[in-house]
């Protein structure tokens, strides 16, 4: 389940920081910026630390056998079978780590970056779902499952390039 959890820490952010964004922008009073930068920062680093632990066999004793997880059965047709799995062996152990270890320092590096900005908890829902897909991507056993983490990396630049849509300034 380590790898399973080192997905799920971040989009648990992401979804958290979406809920915060969706009840600012409804009821028009932001939460504070320090319970969002909180729960932003610290999904990344406890995603970090899993990462740490599940790299440590590789990292440590050496171990060359690559470890797979697998989460779900995705596509079931007939014989053919696509599966939701997860794999670290010892290229996706450094991905995962620099993924894990540098987006935790974005995250940290954003709130001083971010302070003061109305959309503060949507870009923090923003970012956690982009490394998310980042590790999707990583982790991904099979092609079809590295592809759904390609088009979120995708779908993630799409909305963090365009984070100031409403600022015609900044939006050209």
């Amino acid at each position: 389940m380590s790898l399973g959890l080192i997905l799920l820490l971040p989009l648990l952010g992401s979804l958290l920081n979406g809920v915060f964004a969706l009840k600012a922008s409804v009821t028009k009073r932001p939460l504070p910026e320090l319970l969002i930068a909180i729960v932003g920062v610290l999904f990344p680093f406890l995603a970090f630390l899993v990462a740490v632990k599940a790299s440590w066999p590789f990292l440590l004793h050496g171990q060359l056998a690559p470890t797979q997880e697998h989460l779900f059965d995705w596509v079931v047709s007939g014989p053919f079978a696509v599966s939701a799995s997860l794999l670290l062996d010892r290229l996706s152990v450094v991905m995962v780590l620099v993924v894990t270890g540098v987006g935790t320092l974005i995250h940290f590096y954003s709130r001083g970056y971010m302070h003061g900005d109305a959309g503060f908890a949507r870009y923090y829902c923003y970012l956690n779902l982009f490394l998310f897909s980042m590790l999707v991507l990583v982790l991904a056993d099979n092609l079809l499952f590295l592809f759904v983490g390609w088009e979120g990396v995708g779908l993630c630049s799409y909305l963090l390039i365009g984070f100031y849509f409403t600022d015609a300034d900044k939006a050209a």
